[in-house]
């Protein structure tokens, strides 16, 4: 007997991308299943199961990953859902959904007339992810007060070093609302350095940088020079400085700053994982 097919919506990253609001049914939505087990497909691809029952996005289409890690990943975010599902924690599983949905616009997959606006190639995501470089966080920098110039340069500086002597480029910073003026060679460098992504591990290396506003982090987390934490905190550089000075009020800010750290987390963990290639034993599953 075929398999039950069942279909789920998953709000959280996707959503930020659409302008529907979350049904308040799916809020509160207890968990329905007990075993989570992934397997893969006749097409190669890996499929998440709940119980015997396969997995759909919000649109409708088969859930599926590229590779048995990212299944492992994104079923061991189901596998860690108590008593009441929490889709906002579940970072993987929405990426792929939105990857999902692209992918079956942007291809012969679905023949549809509806316009989607998130329509874009592998090298429309490299010039979106490049049109960041122009306005980064860590190349604009303050001309007052100085504690805080003196924090910018002792904190960004070394980053920004760093990402011109690994790649062999020159982006500097300024205080000038215009920005540095990014040349074009190192555009064309990081361009041809993005294009070795595939479709995925862009989606996920896109997220990352607009969680920080910054591709020179973005770079720096992708390439292991930086943690999360780290990442993070000097995307928020001014903002903790304005804190330090001022206050804050402690539950907001705690909450937005492990917040970022989650979704920056899982976009770097996305990307990686959407890149690998070699098998992972099923005993991890079990451990």
């Amino acid at each position: 007997m075929a398999v039950d097919v069942i279909q789920l919506s998953v709000f959280s990253c996707f959503h930020k991308h659409s302008s529907s609001p979350a049904p308040s049914s799916w809020k509160k939505r207890k968990r329905f299943y007990q075993d989570v087990s992934i397997s893969q497909g006749e097409s190669g691809l890996y499929e998440i199961n709940l119980d015997r029952r396969k997995l759909k996005t919000p649109g409708g289409k088969l859930f599926t990953a590229p590779n048995e890690a990212l299944a492992i990943a994104v079923a061991t975010e189901w596998d860690a859902q108590r008593d009441t599902l929490k889709f906002y924690t579940m970072h993987l599983v929405s990426f792929i959904n939105f990857m999902l949905l692209t992918t079956r616009h942007s291809t012969t997959l679905c023949n549809t007339a509806l316009d989607n606006p998130t329509q874009r190639n592998e090298d429309q995501m490299i010039n979106g992810a490049l049109k960041f470089l122009e306005t980064d966080t860590v190349c604009y920098r303050v001309e007052e007060p100085h504690a805080l110039v003196e924090l910018q340069k002792n904190e960004w500086d070394p980053v920004l070093r760093w990402i011109e002597n690994r790649y062999d480029v020159k982006i500097g910073s300024s205080s000038s609302i215009m920005g540095p003026e990014i040349p074009e060679e190192t555009k064309d460098t990081f361009r041809q350095h993005l294009k070795s992504y595939n479709f995925w591990s862009l989606t996920g290396l896109e997220y990352v940088i607009t969680q920080l506003k910054s591709v020179v982090l973005s770079f720096g987390l992708i390439d292991r020079h930086l943690s999360v934490e780290q990442a993070v905190l000097l995307s928020r550089l001014e903002e903790e400085y304005q804190i330090q000075r001022w206050g804050n009020v402690e539950w907001a800010h705690d909450y937005d700053m492990y917040e970022l750290r989650a979704r920056t987390a899982a976009g770097v963990l996305f990307v990686h994982l959407s890149s690998e290639t070699s098998t992972v034993k099923r005993k991890l599953m079990q451990d």
